[in-house]
């Protein structure tokens, strides 16, 4: 009953979400089915400048920095790779990454930032900063991220998703 729930809330925040253009996040105590961790992620010069820029932000601000988790970086990635095919930036599939994360590392919560079309992490990390959604997450109570930046080889064009979590 608390995971049918569970996901109707978190499908309700991310329709709000996709309406809003804001963050995501979602919460939860309970973790039922385990699936296999992903401990291989080779993360490129952008992907750990972003990941820099928000640690040096929050520590700015008197917020304990995060530690990246090679899981999560490839969650992000996956999302990229859909954020590409579809040729949009979107939160779809939060709910499933979301429940990965808490199934596999055991996090009580966890929340998203996307992005679309900037040239540098630091023009992605300022946009979400600027963003009062995406900037409560960078702000979060959260311990644990990931990071992916993918271009489209078609249109040149970057996607970016940003996975924070609490574990």
């Amino acid at each position: 009953m608390e995971i049918k729930l569970l996901r109707t809330v978190l499908l309700a925040v991310t329709i709000f979400t996709l309406n809003s253009c804001s963050s995501d996040t979602s919460e939860t105590a309970s973790v039922e089915a385990k699936t296999e961790i992903v401990e291989n992620y080779t993360y490129n010069a952008s992907e750990l400048e972003a990941m820099k820029l928000i640690n040096e932000y929050r520590v700015s601000v008197g917020l304990n920095s995060l530690q990246k988790i090679n899981h999560i970086s490839f969650k992000s990635e996956e999302h990229d790779n859909y954020m590409i095919i579809k040729k949009e930036p979107s939160h779809d599939g939060f709910v499933s990454r979301s429940e990965n994360i808490m199934n596999v590392l055991g996090a009580k919560k966890v929340g998203e930032n996307v992005a679309f079309n900037f040239v540098s992490p630091k023009s992605a990390v300022t946009a979400w900063l600027n963003s009062p959604g995406h900037k409560e997450n960078i702000e979060g109570d959260f311990t644990h991220f990931g990071m992916a930046i993918r271009e489209d080889p078609a249109t040149g064009k970057k996607y970016y998703t940003n996975i924070f979590a609490k574990i």
